[in-house]
């Protein structure tokens, strides 16, 4: 990563010593960013009667419970920043209703301050690593299939540290890991895994639909027919849809036969099934004698076309529109749940992955509402969103926190309460933070006060209890670096003058603490492969895809 001040070469040496010091210290437990451990030493003492007594209160909990941790349903919808639900008044303004998300967040906790990555591929990341996504190397959102890369084999995600914890796991819906076979969700500790391989992109913009309804320009395969176009492959056709699989078996494509040409129905067939087997999976494991993980990511609420929608909102924005829709079908999710009788002892979490898609406003529907910014983007817009836990009986209804919370903090917190922290690796920087104590009791009982923010390799900005720092270019000089209030200023549109320049300084420790730590654990390059591996299958049009795809890399190859 690039170094983006020049004063903080001396900073960064020292660091560097201060990082080591901080990792040797952490001997056979989890490594954590050195912010992190600067904080936790200050409160030594106090956060372990609390873990002590956060631990006998997990014990109880499960002795009610016949000896068993609970079950964990993470809801994950895509492009939706904060506001799109758990706040009636909001809801109004926009025009449409969440009724089930609303009550979901009147019978838990919601945050005012739940950080997600700018982009969807590199939340999802950090949720199943507890990582932040550079240290992963899982960085961005790749659109155009095929990709050739992926998760690395030897990342350790959530559901492998809750399957040795005896857990039943099940993944359904989008994915977007990547294409290649290690990083498949029944290869990084799934179950049973049915799965979109890209993401919406692809099915809603590379499609006939597409040209139509002028959501897209020459982009399907199909609008391959200028009169000077020679290379068939710049408009891909044979990518996959949708995939399942079972631990340790090789994956089949399902709902698209070959020669046929994607199309809009192919999406929307899908998203139908997602939810189908989002049901028969949970149906399925509350009838096992086990724990289970539902991890239910629906493509939905982006939808490009609006053929066939049934306008049921006053915005009648194509996303809102859908997200009423997906909103309804979370209602019958629930509604199983409580049928099931299994409702008392399941954790159930929604929240966004980052902010709403900033190119589709404002036929969507969507906007940018309270904070600046969109998807992408580094400001509070991009990567703050609503979020709601529920936990009968554990977690008082109602409440609200607002402390930080990152999407990593979600896997070393459900691997608390799972039982499961001593499956968390020790070889690696976990940078999820334990916030099981917030859930328990409530604002003002989290332990993060600090999030480095990245796009893509690039630290972009740094957060420090209401202060938030945009790191410039290389060089620039310390006072004119603009930091910002986020509470006078949640937009991020008047840095702060005379009145912030004490911060600067320590920003800068921050930074080079942080830097100097990736000298002991550094982040991960790229892992490549051949897409589409491990399908039993494979289209005869896919099989062409992703012999063009190896073509094109042997000549790269052999430069």
């Amino acid at each position: 990563m690039q170094k983006p001040l020049r004063y903080l070469t001396i900073a960064f040496t020292l660091g560097v010593a201060a990082a080591n010091s901080a990792v040797r210290a952490q001997d056979n437990q989890i490594v954590h960013d050195v912010e992190f451990v600067l904080v936790r030493d200050q409160h030594a003492d106090e956060w372990k009667k609390e873990d002590a007594d956060v631990a006998e209160r997990l014990a109880e909990i499960r002795e009610r419970n016949g000896g068993a941790p609970p079950n964990i349903i993470y809801l994950l919808i895509d492009d939706i920043g904060f506001g799109e639900f758990g706040i009636p008044e909001l809801n109004q303004v926009r025009g449409y209703k969440t009724p089930t998300l609303n009550q979901l967040t009147a019978d838990g906790i919601s945050f005012s301050r739940m950080y997600t990555e700018p982009s969807c591929t590199p939340t999802r990341a950090a949720f199943l690593t507890g990582r932040l996504p550079v240290r992963s190397h899982v960085l961005e959102a790749k659109i155009v299939p095929p990709e050739g890369s992926g998760m690395h084999a030897d990342e350790v995600t959530i559901a492998e540290v809750l399957s040795e914890a005896g857990y039943n796991t099940a993944h359904i819906g989008k994915w977007h890991q990547g294409d290649i076979e290690q990083a498949y969700p029944h290869n990084q500790g799934f179950d049973y895994a049915s799965f979109a391989m890209h993401n919406q992109a692809a099915y809603g913009l590379m499609t006939e639909e597409a040209e139509t309804q002028r959501w897209g320009m020459s982009n399907s395969p199909d609008a391959n027919n200028g009169s000077y176009v020679l290379d068939k492959s710049f408009r891909p056709d044979g990518w996959l849809l949708a995939l399942e699989a079972e631990k340790g078996g090789t994956a089949r494509e399902w709902g698209i036969n070959p020669g046929e040409q994607m199309g809009y129905e192919h999406y929307e067939a899908m998203n139908v099934r997602f939810q189908e087997q989002a049901l028969e999976q949970l149906q399925r494991m509350a009838a096992e004698d086990k724990p289970f993980f539902l991890n239910y990511w629906q493509m939905k609420p982006i939808d490009f076309s609006r053929v066939g929608m049934e306008m049921q909102t006053d915005n009648r924005g194509s996303w809102v529109e859908s997200m009423q829709v997906l909103d309804g079908w979370f209602g019958d999710l629930l509604a199983e749940v409580e049928r099931l009788g299994i409702a008392d002892n399941t954790i159930v979490i929604a929240m966004g992955d980052n902010g709403t898609m900033g190119q589709g406003v404002p036929t969507i529907g969507f906007s940018d509402m309270i904070y600046r910014g969109f998807k992408g983007h580094t400001t509070e817009g991009g990567i703050r969103v609503s979020a709601a836990i529920t936990w009968p009986g554990v977690i008082e209804p109602g409440s609200k926190a607002g402390d930080m919370f990152h999407v990593s903090d979600l896997f070393t917190t459900l691997a608390n309460i799972a039982g499961a922290t001593r499956y968390i690796p020790t070889d690696r920087v976990i940078d999820g933070i334990d916030q099981t104590k917030l859930l328990l009791d409530g604002d003002t009982n989290g332990r993060r006060d600090f999030l480095h923010v990245y796009d893509g390799p690039s630290l972009r900005a740094t957060i420090k209890n209401e202060f938030k720092i945009h790191w410039p270019a290389p060089g620039t000089a310390g006072f004119k670096l603009p930091v910002y209030n986020l509470y006078r200023d949640p937009r991020e549109e008047y840095p702060l003058k005379t009145e912030g320049m004490w911060t600067v300084a320590f920003f800068g420790d921050m930074l080079a603490r942080h830097v100097a730590l990736k000298e002991t654990y550094p982040d991960r390059l790229e892992t490549h492969g051949v897409p589409y591996g491990g399908i039993d299958n494979l289209r005869p049009e896919s099989e062409d895809l992703v012999a063009k795809y190896l073509t094109a890399q042997k000549l790269l190859s052999a430069k």
